[in-house]
């Protein structure tokens, strides 16, 4: 018996958990996802008129005044404030269409306050109306109609929805008027009022039973990114309302914008400046209030990646002989540009103003003494496939290149070589004079751009430094460092194009694998020159005005080869990756988790859920009763053929014993009758 029920149990233990379910659900989980209405308080049906809400309150008040009856505190301060809440147009309508109830914690409040008191001690009115009308603060008010054509513009939208009956609606809106002046430009800003019903119903969200709501009341802050028409791309924000959080969120995930992150003074050095690459431009925003860089600045941090790294500082009182003494500093906000090592910070104060940054980022947004990178080669005219700075119709041009790894040799060379740029720059604004001949081809050279100055990471070109530097020692300078010292070379190529040739081309078809390899040399030929002698300002700009000189005046070979690829240092950005991945890469596992069960809380607000699992356990039940009660009489059915079958096969088994039984005894007498037998009949008596 305990065998058979542990094994009823288990065979209905699916059907009694989906019962228990239905029933936890249906009187536990569902009143608290669906609690009185204020509607339920005054006695009334849903979505009545105020006119029947001022009634039923009218006549509850007669009631209390003729003493017949008398409310608790608690009670009074329910009905008094679902009738304050319901014959209020614009809080009627909010809390029948979207159920915003924004003004709910005062029933606890008042209900703590006034506790153990009469109801008529409470003051009247609960709720306050808000101060200042939002509407007259509304710009840019989207309808119904002007909806339907906004998405023609590209930029990216931002609205808010908002209420003129919204507390928290007045008291965002200077917050937003700050918001719309930092995406000025960047992108549309618009306001959607709950009076326009179905543009509100569309950018809402929606319970399982279809009824609109916003999660986390208004103001309720919406983005739809560029190039989305359809509420199905669109964004929500979801965190704390203010300045800074929102646009975060906004350059984060709709613009795609980078991140500018914050440094203390310990961290600034060794996680900033150490890790920005050397051949980029540091840049450093000191800011007194701590807020982000705003989406201009960032928009700039994604367009001159290639150029320049950018940080942020808080500005600290005590602080300041630390920021005097390392890049001079005085005061915030300013913005420092950190370029060469050595060279003096360039240090702008005052307030940051959008226009006026790009243009200064424009200026500084190289070294004094550029590196020479598969970016900039053809910007600087260091590439045999390009041309010179100077323009397409210069024929000859110069680029000195400094070869190098990092290290303090080759800082000092660099400082030693933007001297020489700073000299020829000073010269080229001079008329020839007798203490400045030597340098006044370099000088010429350089202003008229035919001449550029840069340095090479050897370490990282190897193989471009090695294909110059084709010299014994060159391991002293190119590749990995594979001995204690480091020997940084100067050296100058001569690039020539043949004028002919880009003016007259003829496309052929390669007949040989002479003329293949001939097509794929460089279109301008190249001469090297390396630099031997000591490193002064003066000799160095002699030896390349000697260069220059001879380069223009003789008739040097045509030589053109296949020049090396520069390789790129950077790796891809991570914003480059396009809005989708940012935001699947950035949600992580905790917002995940956290929106599987937003989702599953809405859920269970469900009403058809309850009567769901009960079905499924009737439907179990009956399935499993069901199926046991077939195979019990398939067995009862096949016990009595197999009790028959024994019966038959029992009297066949005795015969058998029984006759072999016989067949194994020894004959008898009793066996056969005899021939001359005779049986005496019996009489009837005994």
């Amino acid at each position: 018996m305990a065998g058979d029920s542990a094994t009823k149990i288990k065979a209905y233990a699916v059907p009694a958990v989906l019962f228990s379910l239905s029933m936890l659900y249906q009187l536990v989980l569902l009143p608290r996802a669906f609690p009185p209405s204020h509607y339920d308080v005054l006695g009334l049906k849903t979505y009545c008129s105020m006119e029947e809400v001022k009634e039923a309150y009218e006549n509850l008040e007669s009631k209390w005044n003729s003493g017949l009856e008398i409310p608790t505190t608690t009670e009074f301060i329910k009905i008094r404030y679902a009738y304050e809440l319901l014959t209020n147009p614009i809080w009627k309508r909010n809390y029948d269409v979207f159920g915003i109830n924004e003004q709910d914690h005062v029933l606890e409040k008042l209900s703590q306050q006034y506790a153990g008191e009469k109801f008529s001690n409470i003051a009247l009115p609960l709720l306050c109306t808000v101060a200042s009308d939002t509407g007259d603060d509304a710009f840019n008010v989207i309808t119904s109609k002007e909806f339907q054509s906004m998405f023609q513009d590209s930029k990216p939208w931002l609205l808010q929805v908002y209420s003129y009956g919204s507390n928290q609606s007045a008291q965002f809106a200077n917050s937003w008027k700050r918001i719309a002046a930092l995406l000025n430009g960047v992108a549309n800003i618009g306001m959607v009022e709950l009076g326009e019903v179905q543009v509100a119903a569309y950018l809402s969200e929606r319970k399982p039973m279809g009824r609109f709501f916003f999660r986390n009341g208004l103001p309720s802050v919406v983005a739809f990114p560029s190039g989305c028409k359809t509420s199905d791309c669109l964004t929500r924000f979801e965190g704390e309302l203010s300045v800074d959080a929102v646009i975060d969120w906004f350059a984060m995930a709709v613009l795609n914008l980078p991140r500018i992150f914050y440094y203390s003074k310990e961290s600034l050095g060794p996680r900033f400046l150490a890790k920005s690459s050397p051949h980029k431009v540091k840049v450093i925003f000191f800011s007194k209030t701590g807020e982000r860089a705003t989406p201009a600045i960032r928009q700039a941090a994604r367009d001159y990646w290639n150029y320049a790294t950018f940080a942020c500082v808080l500005w600290r009182e005590e602080e300041f002989s630390v920021w005097w003494n390392t890049f001079g500093v005085e005061s915030a906000p300013a913005v420092v540009f950190l370029k060469d090592p050595g060279l003096k910070p360039l240090v702008y104060h005052g307030s940051v103003n959008d226009s006026w940054f790009l243009d200064v980022l424009e200026q500084n947004k190289q070294q004094e003494l550029p590196q020479l990178r598969s970016l900039t080669s053809e910007e600087l005219g260091c590439d045999a496939r390009g041309y010179s700075r100077a323009g397409r119709d210069t024929l000859t041009w110069y680029c000195a290149i400094l070869a190098g790894r990092l290290g303090p040799e080759l800082d000092s060379m660099r400082e030693t070589m933007r001297r020489v740029q700073e000299t020829l720059s000073k010269s080229s604004e001079l008329k020839a004079a007798s203490e400045d001949e030597h340098s006044i081809t370099a000088a010429v050279a350089l202003k008229s751009k035919r001449l550029t100055l840069s340095w090479l990471d050897g370490e990282t070109q190897k193989n471009y430094c090695f294909f110059y530097l084709n010299i014994e020692s060159s391991y002293e300078t190119c590749g990995p460092r594979r001995v204690p010292t480091d020997v940084p070379r100067l050296f100058i190529i001569r690039y020539e194009r043949n004028a002919t040739e880009d003016t007259f081309k003829v496309d052929k078809k390669a007949k040989s694998i002479w003329e293949f390899h001939q097509q794929e040399v460089d279109p301008a030929a190249q001469l090297s020159v390396t630099y031997n002698v000591s490193a002064e300002v003066s000799r160095i700009i002699q030896w390349m005005s000697n260069i220059i000189e001879d380069g223009d005046s003789r008739k040097l070979p045509f030589y053109r080869v296949k020049t090396p690829e520069l390789v790129p240092e950077d790796a891809e950005p991570f914003w480059s990756r396009g809005p989708q991945g940012l935001l699947s890469k950035s949600m992580g596992t905790k917002q995940k988790i956290q929106r599987t069960i937003i989702r599953i809380y809405d859920y269970l607000g469900d009403p058809r859920i309850g009567p769901a699992l009960l079905l499924g356990a009737l439907m179990s039940f009956g399935s499993i009763w069901l199926m046991r009660t077939q195979q019990n009489r398939s067995v009862q059915s096949s016990q009595p053929s197999q009790a028959d079958n024994g019966d038959k096969l029992k009297p066949r088994e005795r015969c058998r014993e029984r006759n072999a039984s016989k067949r194994n005894l020894p004959p008898s007498i009793t066996d056969f009758e005899p021939k001359d037998s005779y049986q005496m009949p019996l009489s009837d008596s005994d």
